[in-house]
């Protein structure tokens, strides 16, 4: 991969969001169904009022919530975040790269970036204090701070970055995290809600969240490495030439999701019921999913990418269009899982979270994920943004620089609007 020419002394133009004609397919199909994956993912947060095992298992689970929690564990937790975190560099990266090529200064591209980063913390310290404690929007923003000085990196020092931010998260991040699990609450165990039965201890519990996530994530660059990969794939065009690397596309995919079972097996046996361990047992299975749980992350983004490649002759319709759709409004998408979810199953809201079984909130999840994806599809086909969208790229960009959408035309999403 050639490093990125030089940025140029003074700005033709403005920096300006992409537009319509320059988006690729593949990202936006990878960031539809990842949206999926986190609704599954998260939805865990919201069940309370039954007693937990030591390894956070529900002690009255059915044989079928022991499977569904297996395929969970197998395939979903721990997958959703390397997802985010590739594809938000490759946002980053593709943002860069827009502005550049439009005659862009380096210092204009990082005002923009940081602009952009600025708003995303604030949207998603928001969400976490209103809505949801578990909200990763924040997190994702400061790192974007850290991402201005790699977006314009040379390929050599990606590399280096790639590498030893990869061993620095191998014994930092993830050693904490693995450890976390051994840490029990006596409240939470006995089926206590994760956050708060009063919308008081919700706030709260989502600002503590906020506060820590962010100080976690800027010491601990805990995204950086996948971030590093997503800029990597911009430049190497792997997401938007996918016809041009189906061979390394189809290796990364492949060898991804080997990584990923093999990985994620021993949670999912807990989860199962088949295996109790040890503290340490547990320690070690933890670390093995969170580590190859990153590299699973890349392997889906590959998969979703030859996923859009077949189709791409189907252009925006049928399900790979809707999945585009959404993935173009996947802001939207996120929070509005949150809309649907937290008044529903929070205490302080309709509290269907109490007694609420795995089985039954996972179908909870992918029932909200559907309701977006059908949104999302109904806003593409009116050519209408996605409000929350439209709400970043105003204030990354100022009222000036977003235009309106001509009726038919399916908009496009803001600057690296949740992922990318």
């Amino acid at each position: 991969m050639a490093a990125p020419p030089p940025a140029p002394l003074a700005a033709a133009e403005p920096p300006a969001p992409i537009t319509r004609p320059e988006r690729s397919l593949a990202p936006d199909v990878a960031r539809g169904a990842m949206l999926l994956l986190i609704a599954l993912a998260n939805v865990g947060f919201y069940r309370y009022g039954t007693a937990l095992d030591p390894y956070q298992n529900p002690v009255d689970a059915s044989a079928a919530d022991r499977v569904a929690m297996f395929v969970e564990q197998l395939l979903v937790a721990e997958r959703s975040r390397p997802m985010f975190a590739v594809l938000y560099g490759f946002g980053l990266a593709m943002m860069a790269s827009r502005m550049r090529s439009r005659g862009a200064t380096a210092g204009a591209v990082r005002a923009v970036l940081a602009r952009r980063s600025t708003w995303l913390v604030v949207l998603g310290v928001l969400h976490g204090v209103l809505l949801f404690a578990g909200d990763i929007i924040a997190a994702y923003g400061a790192t974007g701070f850290v991402a201005l000085a790699l977006v314009q990196a040379s390929d050599r020092a990606l590399r280096r970055w790639l590498w030893g931010s990869l061993a620095y998260v191998a014994v930092g991040m993830t050693t904490f995290l693995a450890a976390a699990t051994l840490l029990t609450d006596d409240a939470t165990a006995a089926g206590a809600p994760l956050m708060g039965r009063t919308y008081a201890q919700s706030m709260v519990t989502g600002l503590v969240a906020e506060v820590g996530g962010i100080a976690m994530v800027l010491v601990l660059l805990g995204f950086v490495p996948l971030v590093v990969v997503g800029v990597m794939l911009q430049r190497a065009g792997w997401l938007t030439a996918p016809g041009q690397h189906l061979p390394g596309l189809r290796r990364v995919f492949r060898s991804g999701m080997a990584v990923n079972v093999v990985s994620a097996l021993p949670v999912a046996l807990i989860a199962l019921g088949v295996w109790q361990p040890g503290p340490g047992g547990m320690f070690a299975a933890s670390y093995a999913t969170l580590l190859g749980g990153m590299y699973a992350g890349i392997g889906y983004v590959c998969g979703f990418a030859l996923l859009a490649h077949r189709r791409q002759g189907r252009g925006h319709r049928g399900a790979t269009g809707a999945l585009a759709a959404l993935g173009e409004r996947s802001l939207t998408g996120y929070l509005g899982q949150s809309f649907l979810l937290a008044p529903l199953l929070s205490p302080w809201g309709l509290g269907l979270g109490e007694g609420l079984h795995p089985l039954a909130s996972f179908g909870l999840a992918a029932a909200a994920w559907l309701l977006t994806l059908a949104a999302a599809t109904l806003m593409a086909a009116r050519g209408v943004r996605g409000p929350f969208e439209a709400l970043l790229r105003r204030l990354t960009y100022g009222a000036a620089r977003t235009p309106a959408v001509p009726a038919g035309m399916p908009a496009a999403p803001p600057p690296a609007a949740l992922a990318g």
